[in-house]
């Protein structure tokens, strides 16, 4: 090889790496919404799903939607046996389509025999159930298995696992839409989609490796969790986050150094993201939930052994979960030798506005010239 065409092939390099590091940085976000659920607090109450469903899923074809859901663990979630549906990316970093998900996966969305309850003059000899579809009995929905969780007596136990679209750093599902419907804002790195020209291809439902994106069998277009971003651009947090009764949803931008998601995140490191083998960088973090001690054969105590099997919590959080649960095990034995924890002040939370950072404005002051859904919430 020439020395002319040596340096031709340094030129040539170098120009490849300047040209992809700007497209890097016109494609990545100037800034990231993100969230942290702390599931030590967490009750089940469905309250989030609720808020979210009546917001944003009542249209033809979203009667299975549940963009928020709270699932019982552990459990098969929704869709069913969600965690084993692929998806994500590979260790070469080239996408994974998984499994789509199908409707019955999904379950839910049905009709409910309330005429004949309510007003069919039976009395106690009929219960509220769903009415089967045309095609089949109900057999799965978003809490089918709810509640039930794992192990064996005394030592049975379970958490709650909200769950909603984590709009990624690195979205597959925005790699992989052939029409390129779906994309990431820069202001926000909100992922979003525009219905328009989507097709309906599902690709972006195989990549999830989340598998929180749903079908709309009606407008035949997929849809998913937009972070509430018509009220997050008016001021205000997302439904989900403000209508939770036990304070334990935090919203606020990741790089926000005086906020208490980047403290939890990226100073504490308390707060975890789901299946971070994906290697998607999900941008919804979790506080792992603690665990009462296991009970011996005589019911006494064994302080040495947590309930909930540390390799499970592993299984969902990856290995830096055990160094979260030390950390917040020994600031809470701090706390009770009588000394005091920034991390524990920060999850209890005294006042409610302190977790939605720039989003603290109330509903009832969106404009009216607003171009956005009744919002109550």
């Amino acid at each position: 090889m020439t020395s002319a065409s040596s340096e031709a092939d340094t030129d040539h390099f170098n120009l490849n790496v300047k040209t992809l590091m700007i497209v890097l940085m016109v494609l990545s976000p100037l800034r990231q919404i993100a969230m942290v659920f702390d599931l030590n607090k967490c009750m089940g109450c469905q309250t989030c799903s609720v808020a979210c469903k009546m917001l944003w899923t009542r249209q033809p074809g979203e009667e299975h939607q549940w963009w928020c859901t709270v699932n019982t663990q552990p459990g098969l979630g929704t869709p069913k046996g969600w965690e084993q549906m692929g998806g994500g990316y590979a260790a070469n970093g080239k996408p994974v389509l998984g499994h789509l998900p199908t409707a019955n996966e999904f379950g839910g969305g049905w009709q409910f025999n309330q005429e004949e309850v309510f007003f069919g003059g039976k009395g106690r000899s009929v219960h509220l159930a769903p009415r089967a579809n045309a095609d089949q009995e109900p057999r799965w929905g978003p809490n089918w298995d709810e509640d039930q969780g794992g192990g064996v007596y005394p030592n049975s136990y379970y958490f709650y696992l909200p769950r909603l679209c984590n709009h990624c750093t690195r979205p597959v599902c925005v790699e992989v839409c052939p029409t390129k419907a779906m994309y990431k804002r820069r202001e926000d790195g909100i992922v979003l989609r525009n219905e328009d020209i989507c097709r309906g291809s599902g690709a972006c439902m195989r990549a999830c490796p989340y598998k929180k994106i749903y079908f709309n069998y009606v407008t035949n277009v997929a849809q998913h969790c937009i972070m509430c971003f018509p009220r997050l651009e008016q001021g205000i947090a997302p439904a989900c986050a403000r209508q939770c009764p036990g304070r334990l949803v935090f919203v606020g931008y990741l790089d926000d150094t005086d906020g208490p998601i980047h403290k939890l995140v990226n100073e504490w490191g308390v707060a975890l993201p789901l299946h971070p083998e994906y290697s998607t960088e999900p941008n919804v973090f979790y506080v792992p939930p603690l665990s009462p001690h296991r009970l011996n054969e005589d019911r006494s105590i064994d302080y040495t052994t947590p309930r909930i099997p540390p390799d499970y919590l592993e299984s969902l959080f990856g290995p830096k979960v055990h160094a979260a649960l030390d950390n917040l095990r020994s600031e809470l034995a701090a706390v009770r030798a009588g000394g005091q924890s920034e991390i524990l002040h920060t999850l209890i939370v005294y006042k409610w506005q302190d977790l939605f950072g720039p989003f603290t404005k109330p509903p009832t002051q969106i404009h009216a010239a607003a171009k956005t859904p009744e919002v109550s919430a």
